[in-house]
C-alpha cells in the first residue's frame, strides 16, 4: 500500500525535535506520547480517501464497464469496455475502526 508522503514534505508529526540524541536523553527510546512538535498530534487515523468511484447513474463501484458487441466475420461477440471517464471519485471516508499510521516508529508487540 503506498506511502503519505508526509516525511518527504517536512511534516512528520512523529518525529522528534531532528537532534539525534532525544532517546538518550529521556531514556525511553519506545514513547508513545512523544510528539514533540504537533502537541495534539495522534498516532491513530481515523479517515482515509476511498478508492471507489460514481459513475454518472449514481453506481458506487471499483470499476465500471460497458458491454458491446462486436462482430467479427459475421459472428456477434460481447466484450467488455472499461469506462474511465465521466467518473467521481467518492472521496475523504470515515473508518469504522482507528487504525494506526503506518510509518508510527513503535513496537507495539514483541513475542
Amino acid at each position: 500500500m503506498g506511502g503519505s508522503g508526509s516525511k518527504s514534505k517536512g511534516f512528520w508529526p512523529f518525529s522528534g525535535s531532528g537532534s539525534g540524541d532525544d532517546a538518550a536523553k529521556d531514556g525511553n527510546e519506545h514513547s508513545l506520547a512523544r510528539v514533540r512538535s504537533f502537541p495534539g498530534a495522534t498516532p491513530f487515523v481515523f479517515t482515509r480517501r476511498s478508492s471507489l468511484f460514481f459513475d454518472e447513474d449514481g453506481d458506487l463501484a471499483h470499476e465500471f464497464y460497458e458491454e458491446t458487441i462486436v462482430t467479427k466475420n459475421g459472428r456477434k461477440r460481447a466484450k467488455l469496455k472499461r469506462i474511465q471517464k465521466n467518473l467521481t471519485p467518492q472521496g475523504i471516508i470515515n473508518l469504522d475502526h482507528p487504525c494506526i499510521h503506518v510509518d508510527f516508529p513503535v513496537i507495539l508487540c514483541e513475542a
